[in-house]
């Protein structure tokens, strides 16, 4: 398994719930197949620029240890995720 760090952005008109129901769906997709190093909740930002008519978003970090092929189905779920506007997943070298 290698080690990976994931943030995504959220939509801000996203209830508490509704936020905690995505971040559940992907901690458990994670937990399911690999593991759950460290999680943050970065809070609400302004974003530099729009993204899909949203001046400010909800950002979350996973740091998480996962196969490769794992990634590959994250990544579809994020995409088809209408409450998530962007996200990025990165393998580290430690």
């Amino acid at each position: 398994m290698n080690k990976y760090e994931t943030i995504f952005l959220m939509k801000n008109t996203l209830t508490e719930e509704q936020r905690n129901k995505t971040i559940d769906t992907i901690k458990n997709y994670i937990n399911e197949n690999g593991k759950i190093n460290n999680t943050e909740d970065l809070g609400k930002k302004t974003l530099a620029y729009e993204i899909k008519e949203h001046k400010q978003a909800y950002y979350y970090l996973i740091e998480f240890d996962a196969t490769v092929e794992a990634i590959t189905e994250l990544e579809r779920m994020y995409r088809i995720n209408d409450d998530i506007l962007k996200f990025i997943v990165v393998r580290k070298n430690d």
